[in-house]
Parts: structure tokens; C-alpha cells; sequence
């Protein structure tokens, strides 16, 4: 069968509130989020597992705060210019990955955190883990990380989980069966890692094979322990 290729899509991600899956997982960082700015010292960092609402959350926060965005595990990057960004929201996103790019050093960082609450700026920081375990080989860095309010995601539950699977699909491209939200949610580990994981691996089946995204395809591909209750 012929290889088949999927057009990549050409709408932009939607960050708004409204299309966030809100859970009692995600109320401690929604709570958090929205206590701005009346953030202590005009700082945040908001920390949870990856594919769990995250970077969703932050980047609501800065299109309603207008805060500029910096990727700090990206690279290629010019040196930031600190005098530009004081007084004004900052979102780092990958704080805590930050060692993997050019953008956000040690020094770089503990300069924006003194800054976060002079002259009205506030920063929030993103990451996988709390602060208080990322690297810091700046010895006052380190102090201001472990004094970082924090608000964390949790673990999803089914809330979260469905949108973050009907959300990978998007971004994929892909339009699955209806059945197959049902199937999956049934039998996939509850963890956001493992259900973008089985997605991906369902699109690259999809693309190899010819074949539609559907309970079949999910069967062949994705071990269910034994499960073979998956033909249409």
C-alpha cells in the first residue's frame, strides 16, 4: 500500500482559559495563576508533570497579561536584553531545562527573579520539577529558587487525560474513530507521558501502514496486556 502523508496543520495552538480542561488536579495552579499580581515579590514558579497543562496555563496567563514569552531551552538565541524587560510580565518557560539552551544561564536567571515585583514586573517560571531540585551553580541563585512560590499540577485525572488525547489528535492531525476516546481511556496508563507516547505511536502506524486511527490499528499497536477486544 502506498505511503500516506499527512498535511501539517496550519492553525496556531489554542492557549485561552476556555479550552483548558480544569480539574481538582490543576486547581492549585489555576488558584495560582489567577492570584496575579499579588504574587509574593512578583514571583511564581508553576511546576507539574509534562503534557499536563502547563505551558497551556502560562501562556493564557501571558496573552492576559501581556507578559513576554522566553523559551529558556531554546537556542540560537541573541543575549537577552535585561534593561527591555524590566518593569513589565515575564514568562520563562523550561526554567528547570534551562542548561539545555543559551537563553537562560544561572546569572540570567538570578537577575530575573530580583527583578520580578520593581517597577510593577512579575515573572512565572515553568517546570517539571519544583525549584527547590533544579540545578543552580549560583549560590544565591539557589537560595532565590528555594524561596519561589509554588503551584503545582498534579497528576491528570480522566478530565485532564481525555483532553490531552483529544488534544494530541489535533495537533496530529488525525481524526479517529469516536469509539476509540472511549477504548483508549479504558486502557491506557494514566499518566499525560504514556497517552502522548501512544499517540505518536498511532500516527507513525497510521502513516507507515494506510491504515485510519481506529480500535483495530490501537490493537495492533499499543500493548494492552493481552486485551483483544479491539476489532470493528
Amino acid at each position: 500500500m502506498p505511503r500516506q502523508f499527512r498535511l501539517p496543520l496550519t492553525a496556531p495552538p489554542c492557549w485561552d482559559r476556555e479550552s483548558f480542561a480544569s480539574s481538582p488536579t490543576n486547581l492549585e495552579a489555576l488558584e495560582g495563576l489567577d492570584a496575579w499580581p499579588a504574587w509574593p515579590d512578583g514571583r511564581m514558579a508553576l511546576v507539574g508533570p509534562a503534557g499536563t497543562g502547563k505551558s497551556h496555563l502560562a501562556r493564557d496567563w501571558a496573552a492576559r497579561t501581556g507578559a513576554v514569552t522566553i523559551e529558556a531551552a531554546s537556542t540560537g538565541n541573541a543575549p537577552l536584553d535585561l534593561a527591555a524587560l524590566r518593569g513589565r510580565p515575564l514568562l520563562v518557560e523550561d526554567a528547570d531545562r534551562r542548561s539545555e539552551g543559551d537563553l537562560v544561564d544561572d546569572e540570567t536567571l538570578f537577575h530575573l527573579i530580583n527583578m520580578a515585583g520593581v517597577d510593577g514586573g512579575s515573572l512565572l517560571l515553568t517546570g517539571r520539577l519544583a525549584p527547590v531540585a533544579w540545578e543552580a551553580a549560583v549560590p544565591d541563585l539557589r537560595s532565590r529558587l528555594n524561596a519561589l512560590t509554588v503551584a503545582r499540577v498534579m497528576e491528570p485525572d480522566d478530565i485532564v487525560l481525555e483532553a490531552v488525547l483529544r488534544r494530541a489528535f489535533e495537533a496530529a492531525g488525525i481524526r479517529p474513530t469516536g469509539d476509540l476516546y472511549p477504548y483508549l481511556m479504558a486502557r491506557l496508563p494514566r499518566s499525560a507521558a504514556e497517552v502522548l507516547a501512544a499517540v505518536a505511536a498511532l500516527d507513525e502506524a497510521s502513516i507507515e501502514q494506510g491504515r485510519e486511527v481506529n480500535k483495530a490499528l490501537a490493537l495492533s499497536v499499543l500493548d494492552f496486556g493481552g486485551d483483544d477486544d479491539g476489532e470493528d
